[in-house]
């Protein structure tokens, strides 16, 4: 019979017992081994049950073991040190106190918003690689000392959990976020009661948010939540499912994060005394709103538009994580013009003071019909980024638009390259061999790991051997599950025990599916890969994993063909596909894998961080040329597929395909299996300490991190300082921006000359002097950088590896500089002038430019 209620029946954790809770809201300890293993001890089976969360077990441990445990002082001890320790971490000095220092006003705080956090998956908040970088993000930053809060939103559904039906096409599931059984806490006011901010959407729908907060180490993460009595059904669902829902429901999912974020973040700041941000970092344009928050604060104060814009954008950075346009956030203009929701005056309903056509000017494309989340983020933000060199590059070639009159390379949009967080995807095995080499320390301010070169080969093979055991026998499971699920009975189901092989050389490739990352590329030829996977001699065995987007029917198709591959009984014990990707299942593949293939269509990887971990714990890379391993390739350390350059995208395929299984048969397997008298595969172990060591430490978030603070937030934090300390300071740069966009159609260079050549000829070393007469109009010299370009001319006429040489004026009135020309060949010149200004982060910035 069914019963006509359910309750849930809990132990009460004991006085004793009282600092566990703590150690299980802080979720240091999904990177901290001894935690883990604290929380085991109290009860393996419920900690089993729990899915490894400690949150949920703890309900779940009977009360007399609980009693029990509340007498054991040797627990009792562990316990204490435990907590101990974390009180010790949260308070230490740590590599942002000893660089970086205090700087006063200009000390950066930051509030990083993202749309998604992959930290755990007891906190189901994550779909992919940019929930995953973001967690791993923070967990740097915690590491670091690096004072930021974060802020994201608390779905109710989460991401979908994933299965397959019986012919391999994918299916979504969804599980209900219970906050009271997660890592989460609400945010408590000076008062003592649950803090809350709102949202005003059209018709004076009034939105309420509710602020909880997860504890990443030292780092608090913010989430946001609209599933309250108090708002109306359509508002409780705005924060219901990641990715979820068409434009309506984005759109305001994005003014909850961004608008509702900024207001969450002061509202945190004023109740707790957390230093309050004075650098705000955008991951990805989802956040862009947060902008137009902070403009219309500054409006509210008195600020004009373009003196808020000013003050807004020095204190800005956007990261930009996508190298092709359909991964933008584009909405129709009119949608967003209605939810800014103009009064008569033309100014904001959702943010007060905001004018509406002024603010929808930074996001508009040409034409005025469509408003664009990513030209909205350049244009907020004073400093920009891409996630590798590659994709950095890629984007200032995209975006180069917004910053009219300059060259691509000129296009002010940097790069830090995407890292991963080392402890939490170093395996336990792998992890002890960093100790034997680098000592018990804190590495995560460490650039040189050359001692990881002494390993062993007795160690390397062990730690390998132990890593690709646990990798098959986890696939083993999770391919028997799988067919249970697709309708399969047991009883034909014991092949499922014998698929791989843990002596067998292994291929990890696992990511989200989508057409450009090219999941089936190795089925170009299914033949010539069956024959590789069945090799007598030197087999091979794949291990597969991936989620499409719900929406992505060509993703879902990829996948059903390796599915259906994978599915057919003369390779199906060479070739696993692995439903329900997610964090513990990532852990195990990228440890277990030898190799880790990443072949997507170049450049369109932006960064890519899955080969990243399977680095960290020992595994070779092969990849196409692109994101991350564009810049860090090298043959001692791993295997690069030639890139093709065709129009035709299925000739691409299929000579990129070959080159795999090229290099796969007749290099890779080759290697592996190419063993001394002794059994060890001296090769292969070379490669793997070369991977080790020139690789590994590039790799991590920490320098990622490390890389964002020196190189983005300590710049953004001293140009929001600047505008603090000067309060007249964004009034003069407004006005100064508006005098020289006036003046500048009458700024004019002429009379250039260049001394010192011979006709058309300049002597090899010789020193010439470039000068012109440059005519300013009203501006003064001081409002200005006059430049000479050298370079190459190529064959279209434009200058290449130009040089920039800044030209001073002389007592005659031009401009001149002196320059040595070294190379020999054609060398081409120009002169040209741009704006200059103390609160100008570059010299693209405000996209004038003339030229002689």
């Amino acid at each position: 019979m069914k019963p006509i209620s359910t309750i849930t029946v809990a132990s009460d954790l004991p006085e004793e017992l009282a600092p566990l809770r703590e150690l299980a809201l802080n979720l240091r300890w999904t990177w901290r081994r001894q935690a883990v293993d604290l929380f085991r001890m109290i009860d393996e089976r419920a900690f089993q049950r729990s899915g490894e969360d400690p949150i949920a077990m703890l309900p779940l441990v009977p009360a007399h073991r609980l009693a029990e445990l509340a007498r054991d002082e040797s627990f009792l001890a562990r316990m204490r040190h435990e907590a101990g320790e974390l009180h010790t971490y949260m308070g230490a000095t740590r590599w942002f106190q000893r660089t970086v220092g205090d700087q006063g006003p200009a000390t950066p705080s930051v509030a990083y918003f993202s749309m998604e956090f992959g930290i755990t998956p007891t906190l189901p908040i994550y779909s992919g690689g940019l929930g995953i970088l973001a967690g791993d993000h923070l967990k740097a930053a915690s590491d670091l000392g690096v004072p930021l809060v974060a802020i994201g939103l608390l779905y109710q559904w989460g991401y979908f959990s994933q299965s397959l039906d019986r012919d391999g096409w994918q299916q979504e599931n969804y599980k209900l976020n219970d906050p009271s059984k997660l890592a989460v806490e609400r945010v408590l006011g000076t008062d003592g009661q649950p803090l809350q901010v709102s949202v005003t959407l059209p018709g004076s729908r009034e939105v309420a948010i509710a602020l909880w907060k997860a504890q990443v180490g030292r780092v608090p993460l913010l989430l946001l939540d609209t599933n309250l009595e108090a708002n109306d059904e359509d508002a409780r669902a705005i924060t219901d499912r990641l990715y979820g829902g068409d434009h309506e429901h984005r759109i305001v999912q994005e003014i909850v994060l961004g608008i509702g974020g900024v207001r969450a973040v002061d509202a945190f700041c004023e109740a707790s005394g957390f230093p309050t941000p004075q650098v705000f970092h955008m991951n990805e344009g989802h956040a862009g709103f947060s902008g137009l928050e902070r403009i219309g604060r500054l409006m509210r104060e008195g600020a004009s538009f373009d003196e808020a814009l000013g003050e807004t954008r020095a204190g800005t950075v956007f990261t930009t994580h996508t190298p092709v346009p359909a991964g933008i956030d584009r909405f129709d203009a009119a949608q967003l013009r209605r939810y800014l929701d103009a009064d008569a005056a033309g100014i904001s309903r959702l943010v007060e003071g905001l004018p509406v056509e002024a603010a929808l000017s930074l996001g508009t494309e040409a034409g005025g019909q469509v408003f664009n989340m990513a030209h909205m983020g350049f244009r907020l933000a004073q400093r920009a980024n891409g996630v590798s060199q590659l994709h950095g590059a890629v984007s200032r070639e995209m975006f180069q638009d917004l910053y009219p009159g300059f060259d691509v390379p000129e296009v002010p949009i940097t790069s830090v390259t995407n890292g991963v967080h080392r402890r939490t995807w170093t395996s336990r095995a792998m992890d002890d061999l960093y100790k034997k080499a680098l000592g018990d320390v804190d590495i995560s301010s460490m650039g040189d790991w050359s001692a990881l070169g002494t390993l062993t080969d007795h160690d390397l093979l062990d730690v390998r051997a132990t890593l690709r055991r646990d990798l098959v026998e986890m696939a083993r499971r999770r391919v028997r599950e799988s067919w249970l699920v697709r309708g399969a009975d047991p009883a034909e189901l014991g092949w499922t025990d014998s698929i791989l092989d843990p002596e067998v050389l292994t291929i990890g490739f696992a990511r989200r599916v989508s057409t450009y990352k090219r999941l089936t590329l190795m089925l170009q030829d299914p033949e010539r890969l069956r024959r590789i996977l069945l090799n007598p001699d030197r087999p091979v065995q794949f291990v597969i994993a991936g989620k499409a987007h719900p929406a992505d029917r060509p993703g879902k198709e990829f996948m059903q063909q390796m599915v259906r591959f994978a599915d057919e009984a003369g390779v199906r014990h060479r070739i696993a596909f692995l439903p329900d990707y997610d964090i513990s299942m990532a852990s195990v593949l990228v440890a277990g894998s030898d190799v880790w293939l990443n072949n997507p269509v170049r450049p369109e990887e932006a960064s890519g961080t899955s080969g990243m971990k399977a680095v960290l714990n020992g595994g070779l890379t092969f990849s196409i040329s692109d994101g991350w391993w564009d810049e860090m390739a090298t043959d001692d350390a791993g295997w690069t597929i030639p890139t093709a350059d065709r129009e035709d995208r299925a000739e691409r395929n299929r000579i990129e395909a070959e080159a795999l299984y090229d290099i796969l048969e007749h290099r890779i397997a080759p290697l592996f299996y190419d063993r001394d008298a002794q059994g060890v595969p001296v090769g292969w172990l070379q490669k793997i300490r070369a991977s080790l060591v020139e690789i590994a430490p590039r790799i991590t978030s920490s320098r990622m991190v490390r890389d964002y603070v020196t190189e983005l937030y300590a710049p953004a934090a001293r140009a929001a300082a600047a505008f603090g300390e000067d309060p007249q300071l964004r009034r003069r740069f407004s006005d100064w921006k508006a005098t020289v966009a006036d003046a500048w159609p009458q700024v004019r260079i002429h009379d250039v000359r260049l001394d010192g050549a011979r006709g058309d000829v300049v002597p090899a070393g010789a020193e010439v002097t470039l000068s012109a007469l440059v005519e300013l109009g009203p501006l003064s010299a001081q409002d200005v950088q006059v430049e000479a370009i050298v370079g190459t001319p190529d064959s279209d006429g434009e200058l290449q590896d130009v040089e920039l040489l800044p030209m001073r004026q002389e007592a005659d009135g031009r401009w001149a500089t002196r320059a040595v020309l070294g190379a020999t060949g054609p060398a081409g010149y120009t002169i040209r002038v741009v704006p200059q200004h103390p609160a100008l982060a570059d010299r693209a910035e405000l996209g004038l430019v003339a030229t002689a």
